[in-house]
């Protein structure tokens, strides 16, 4: 018998480390990564008319509203019957995540507490590549050429909300709109809070977790140290 689709979601805040931590599930376990931030550049490259629209909130540094990303990404879910996934920047409100509800039972959520200096601290040292959204820290996980895409070569950015005094603010905005969503899957018992300061000392908990519920396609030793630039 052919075992059960995951279906997961990884929610915290600026700065925590998400991308990391989606990158080893995605490897170790065979999930699709679907990150919001992937599929609305896409759509900004293509020109859609959920693209077009999403740029111009972009842009002025505004959040997407909550029809349009919902609209982007149950679009995209809807091609993603037959794999077992991970959702990484949605649903961020109580309004996305009901609508997620209505298209799929949610297995387990994973929601990364950490503490506010760290994510200040890993903000103020970030810088992005926009086109690719990669993303990159002086701390850290610097690029080989100072301020130059590895990949692409083309300069990097370091965005107006990732400036110090644009931080605590996005962070306390953060906190504000992702609590009922934390609440709402704390109540349905699908939640699973991870904290700490540094994502090497997080991981083997995520993986042991995910372990009782997909069988690992490339299998670790968690009890070994990754690599200091992999934090």
């Amino acid at each position: 018998m052919a075992s059960k689709l995951l279906r997961a979601v990884i929610l915290g805040p600026p700065g925590s480390g998400k991308g990391t931590v989606c990158h080893r599930i995605a490897k170790n376990f065979g999930l699709q990564h679907l990150s919001s931030g992937d599929f609305l550049r896409q759509n900004i490259r293509s020109n859609t008319e959920a693209g077009v629209l999403a740029k111009q909130y972009m842009q002025q540094g505004l959040p997407v509203p909550d029809d349009l990303i919902t609209r982007v990404m149950l679009s995209e879910l809807e091609k993603k019957t037959t794999h077992s996934w991970l959702l990484d920047g949605f649903p961020r409100t109580v309004v996305q995540a009901e609508a997620l509800d209505k298209i799929c039972d949610l297995d387990l959520v994973i929601t990364l507490n950490i503490p506010f200096e760290t994510l200040k601290d890993r903000l103020n040292t970030r810088w992005v590549h926009l086109p690719s959204g990669r993303v990159y820290n002086l701390e850290f996980n610097p690029p080989q050429v100072h301020g130059i895409d590895d990949v692409t070569g083309e300069p990097l950015v370091q965005q107006e909300d990732d400036k110090p005094d644009a931080v605590v603010a996005r962070l306390r905005q953060y906190k504000d709109v992702a609590k009922p969503v934390i609440e709402r899957y704390k109540g349905k018992g699908i939640l699973h809070t991870f904290s700490g300061t540094e994502t090497n000392k997080i991981w083997p908990y995520i993986y042991t977790l995910m372990s009782t519920r997909v069988t690992p396609v490339h299998p670790e030793d968690t009890s070994q140290a990754f690599r200091p630039e992999e934090q």
